[in-house]
């Protein structure tokens, strides 16, 4: 495993690290036995990072956290996320008592005195032009109740904004093969300025481990089948925007890159950590084989210059005219 700062929090942290939406809900069936051994896995095989939020299965998803902290001796960060709790995602809504709810909620759902890590969840755009809500956060960090703040978001303008408020100390953003724009934005600003990047759907909902073709069925529950055009949330959260066919013939391109020694899932996480601005990726694990297959892509070699160069071709010529103007 291969570990780098998180930015300004003092943090040294896995360059890949567990992604625990699956866990909650929202990807099809789930079991909570194997959510255990998949966090038990990954921290047996280095990662000392979680990523997690209060609405993945509505706590759900802390609370298995949580557990398997209990029985860990190693010293590991937890990054959870509030915000979208609210029934209305409303810039009024991300007052005082709601954030402070929010916090409070899910300090007893990790079973913690204070949360390493709160990031504000993909709020609407005007939040980040009130630096009132960056104020409360503020806030709560001096009362001790979470220890470092950042935010997750959709835009990589948004991401520009977020970094001028010097609380901000870490930006989640989504970044993989299909999402190029914040490499080109974003990420010489954030260096810049010493704030640490978690790239978030690394693999495109999948779309990149190459396990997927045109006959491919999604549970009634997972959010592959139900917001394939953006009806539940921010359609970029969901093959990272990009057309379910558009996206596997750019795949089938990608494949003829990847290394011998290595899975498409471990090409996608490697490439990734090939843009030294990001801290790490946060690839999700429903079961311990995919934990272990996500941690060993910090093993790889770095990736040929070659390799870098075809994969930008790909995007520009599928994908670019799809995604890069809207994220």
């Amino acid at each position: 495993m291969e570990y780098r700062p998180l930015g300004s929090t003092g943090y040294t942290v896995s360059t890949i690290s567990f992604g625990a939406w699956a866990i909650g809900g929202s990807w099809g069936s789930v079991d909570d036995d194997e959510s255990i051994k998949a966090l038990h896995t990954a921290i047996d095989n280095g990662v000392n990072f979680i990523d997690t939020a209060d609405v993945y299965g509505d706590g759900r998803s802390e609370k298995l956290i949580a557990q398997v902290l209990k029985e860990r001796s190693e010293d590991i960060i937890v990054a959870t996320k509030a915000g979208r709790r609210l029934d209305e995602q409303t810039p009024q809504g991300y007052n005082r008592d709601n954030i402070t709810k929010f916090i409070e909620r899910s300090l007893k759902n990790l079973d913690t005195e204070a949360l390493d890590i709160v990031q504000l969840h993909c709020p609407p755009t005007e939040v980040y032009y009130m630096p009132e809500v960056f104020g409360i956060l503020d806030d709560l960090k001096q009362q001790g109740k979470i220890k470092h703040y950042g935010v997750s978001v959709e835009k990589a303008e948004e991401a520009i904004k977020a970094i001028a408020y010097p609380g901000v100390e870490t930006v989640q953003i989504i970044f993989n093969m299909f999402r190029l724009r914040p490499s080109e934005l974003f990420f010489e600003l954030a260096k810049k300025r010493n704030v640490g990047i978690l790239a978030r759907v690394p693999l495109a909902s999948g779309m990149l481990t190459g396990k997927m073709n045109k006959n491919t069925q999604f549970e009634q529950d997972d959010h592959r089948n139900y917001n394939r055009n953006g009806e539940a949330f921010d359609v970029g959260e969901t093959f990272s925007g990009v057309d379910y066919d558009t996206g596997l013939h750019a795949v089938s391109e990608i494949e003829k890159l990847k290394p011998e020694n290595a899975t498409m899932a471990q090409f996608a996480l490697r490439w990734i950590l090939m843009f030294d601005a990001v801290t790490c990726a946060i690839p999700g694990a429903k079961n311990p084989k995919q934990a272990i297959d996500n941690a060993a892509a910090a093993d790889l070699p770095p990736l040929p210059e070659s390799t870098m160069t075809r994969i930008q071709e790909i995007y520009d010529e599928m994908i670019r005219e799809e995604v890069h103007h809207r994220w």
